[in-house]
């Protein structure tokens, strides 16, 4: 091959590069090693995993924590399915990303080629677009429109299909292949001024507004956004993002907030399960609903409910829509009685039980309990600032959520499937090298979430990512298994157990640090001597079996209307 010369798989990582990537989430196979060796020529950093769905759930984190489009690359046929797992939640968290799959030739579809799959068919219904490459000239054009794609209106996943013979074909190198830079941008999807007027208007005039956001203002920059947007505006400004919804425990007693306000402007936030599909009691049958959203099907959603219940619908995307509030100043300022519905929100979301602070498990068996847990995580974390928190898992995921203060968090998300914080931990902290910070990356899941993808601690390892694993051990699937005490009885409660699993010795084996907790007096030992490895670690803790946090205030610190 001459160098006027280059092979499909040159053109997609080339392009990569020009489109700002710097580092691609894979694991090899058959269809994608053209691109393996073309990668070896680039700038591109490849981490090379142990399961697919880790591959995605890497560049999730990733995206979502230095606001570029994250990059997995994986194989096809099983190694897309794999893939695909991961794309569901992936969408529920609005992360900018690609999927990259390799597939069988275009010159063998359809002749029982090996692996063969309507690739794309798979994964269209997880993602914002799905794609099967054609012709090898149009590979650039391809990933730079799935890229700006990906970041525009509700950000998500793009997924495009790379036939191998595609990536092995020999091209001239001429202008026509490479993409202008205009043609990755996001589309800008901003509000008008008069649609930003009325809802200034319609704000000013409710006496209990909230604003809820979705999974895209979750990051640092957007919770920033927020508060400076509710300071401004005097409105409560709230993310939501966790699948137990209005009982999220990060979000105290909101739900009783919730059923209180008389107005409720969805901005970037779907109506579905997460708000009880906006049905009373839990949203006031007489509550207007204002949808700002670059998906005109939440409008359709609201809808549903009646018509008179949709106050102003706005084709925009959510960030956009924020910076254009911030920038139009609320001229009349709030009113005393919003002032004061704003304070009993805060102090709602704020509420924990006093008795939390007294909550202790019981040496003798040798079980900590998950408060225990928490009071360790966030001595350390008080420690150490700039600590970066990933939770998930049923139960156990819920604790730190309610009781733990932390600046930067990710959660599992509103898809609500449990695996994916080993592989996240790992996406932020390549994020966190490659940046030069140094403060810890800490995760906690379950034992039933341990199970998923702990051998990525063997990636951990292997790229150095000193990730600190707390699993909370209780040798059970405990989200179900409070299903089965609540639904069906304590003699029903079958098939839920685990084994009292040493986890902390697997991740040995990958070369992590280890710790076994079984009293709440080794937690903070245990967590220096994690961080003083300067490797990656697991903390296996055997932890009390109790259901997850609902917050509730007494009746007595709650309003009038709510007594």
């Amino acid at each position: 091959m001459s160098t006027s010369e280059l092979r499909g798989a040159d053109l997609v990582v080339r392009v990569l590069e020009r489109l700002g990537v710097r580092t691609v989430f894979s694991l090899s196979g058959n269809h994608i090693m053209p691109i393996y060796d073309a990668l070896v020529e680039s700038s591109l950093r490849l981490i090379h995993v142990r399961h697919e769905a880790a591959c995605v759930h890497m560049a999730d984190a990733y995206a979502r924590l230095s606001g570029e489009v994250g990059v997995a690359l994986v194989t096809g046929g099983q190694g897309h399915t794999n893939a695909c797992a991961a794309l569901f939640t992936a969408q529920a968290t609005e992360a900018p990303l690609l999927l990259l799959s390799g597939h069988a030739g275009t010159n063998e579809t359809g002749l029982g080629a090996f692996q063969e799959l309507r690739q794309a068919a798979i994964a269209a219904p997880m993602t914002k677009a799905a794609w099967t490459a054609e012709r090898a000239d149009d590979l650039g054009h391809l990933l730079a429109r799935a890229a700006g794609l990906a970041r525009s209106g509700r950000a998500g996943p793009v997924h495009v299909s790379l036939p191998v013979d595609l990536l092995e074909s020999v091209l001239p190198d001429a202008a026509g292949l490479w993409p202008l830079p205009a043609s990755a941008a996001a589309i800008p999807m901003p509000p008008s001024r008069s649609e930003i007027s009325e809802l200034l208007l319609h704000l000013q005039r409710a006496q209990r507004p909230l604003i809820l956001c979705g999974p895209g203002q979750s990051g640092a920059g957007g919770r920033t956004a927020l508060r400076r947007l509710q300071s401004q505006l005097s409105v409560p400004a709230l993310v939501m993002e966790s699948p137990r919804g209005i009982n999220d425990p990060t979000l105290g007693a909101f739900a009783e907030v919730l059923a209180e306000a008389d107005l409720v402007v969805l901005l970037g936030k779907p109506l579905d399960f997460t708000l009880k599909f906006g049905r009373a009691p839990f949203v006031a049958e007489g509550a207007g609903f204002i949808v700002v959203d670059a998906d005109s099907r939440s409008v359709d959603r609201i809808e549903s409910l009646g018509s008179k219940r949709l106050r102003l619908a706005m084709r925009a995307a959510p960030s956009e829509a924020i910076d254009a509030l911030l920038a139009t100043p609320d001229v009349t300022g709030a009113r005393s009685v919003q002032l004061e519905w704003l304070a009993r929100v805060e102090a709602a979301v704020r509420y924990r039980p006093s008795e939390w602070q007294s909550v202790t498990g019981s040496p003798a068996t040798g079980r900590v309990h998950p408060l225990e847990l928490c009071a360790a995580l966030q001595r350390f974390i008080d420690g150490h600032a700039g600590t970066l928190l990933v939770c998930d898992g049923g139960e156990i995921g819920q604790w730190p959520q309610a009781a733990v203060e932390v600046p930067l968090r990710m959660i599992n998300g509103v898809a609500g499937s449990i695996g994916p914080s080993l592989p996240f931990a790992i996406g932020a902290s390549v994020v966190r090298q490659r940046d030069g910070v140094t403060a810890p990356v800490v995760v906690v899941m379950g034992d039933g979430t341990a199970g998923f993808h702990i051998a990525e601690f063997d990636t951990a390892v292997r790229y150095g990512l000193p990730v600190i694993v707390v699993i909370g051990n209780d040798a059970r699937w405990n989200a179900e298994h409070q299903i089965q005490l609540r639904d069906y009885g304590a003699d029903r409660a079958l098939h839920c157990e685990l084994l009292p699993t040493h986890y902390e010795q697997a991740a040995a084996a990958f070369g992590a640090h280890a710790e076994f907790v079984t009293d709440a007096s080794q937690l903070d030992g245990a967590f220096q001597r994690s961080r003083q490895s300067g490797k990656s670690a697991c903390i296996n803790v055997m932890i009390e079996s109790v259901p997850a946090p609902v917050i509730r205030r007494p009746a007595t610190t709650m309003s009038g209307a709510q007594r």
